[in-house]
């Protein structure tokens, strides 16, 4: 699967269309709709589901050096203000703050990130490291282990610092549960 293929898939569905849209008319300081909304969204189109099958959630990263929570309060009620006549349940975060709470949500230490891909980088699995924005007329993509494993249904363990083989576990169960053809590569 290439680029192209990848974001004709992922923008059928129409609740990832109007979030990136969203985000564009906002001008959120580099926002991007991430993870799991796209790549199972392209699983669904892939396996003949409904484009929202299985999608618990939506994410959106930004990064505003205002790291205050009243800031990103503030762009969350905006945000969801906005959105809610979609439905769906969007997390919004701002990149710039998760130092300050993930070490303990998580119990693992969380660098200071300085743009919102580093976010991307350090999710759970590969194949969930994706990010789409806007872009002039067009779109801009964030993959950076590209898109066979989306395209195969290849869930693979990011070995970052911030893996957990037992939220993996957990993860690509629930997974595994909602698409049966998925193949799930075994954490170290």
């Amino acid at each position: 699967m290439n680029r192209d293929e990848f974001l004709a898939l992922a923008l059928r569905n129409p609740v990832n269309v109007a979030i990136i849209d969203e985000l564009h008319r906002l001008a959120l300081p580099d926002a991007w709709l991430v993870s799991g909304c796209l790549v199972q969204t392209v699983w669904n189109a892939l396996t003949g589901r409904a484009v929202d099958h299985g999608i618990a959630d939506y994410d959106v990263f930004y990064f505003d050096p205002d790291i205050s929570w009243e800031a990103e309060d503030a762009v969350i009620r905006k945000l969801d203000a906005r959105l809610t006549h979609l439905g769906a349940k969007i997390e919004i975060r701002n990149q710039a703050r998760v130092h300050l709470w993930y070490p303990d949500k998580h119990g693992l230490p969380y660098p200071p990130l300085t743009r919102s891909t580093h976010g991307i980088d350090r999710f759970l699995t590969q194949n969930t490291q994706v990010g789409v924005r806007r872009a002039g007329d067009g779109y801009e993509v964030y993959a950076p282990h590209g898109f066979d494993d989306v395209g195969g249904l290849i869930a693979r363990p990011n070995p970052g610092p911030n893996f957990s083989a037992a939220n993996y576990a957990v993860k690509t169960a629930r997974w595994k549960t909602l698409w049966p053809e998925l193949t799930v590569i075994a954490a170290d």
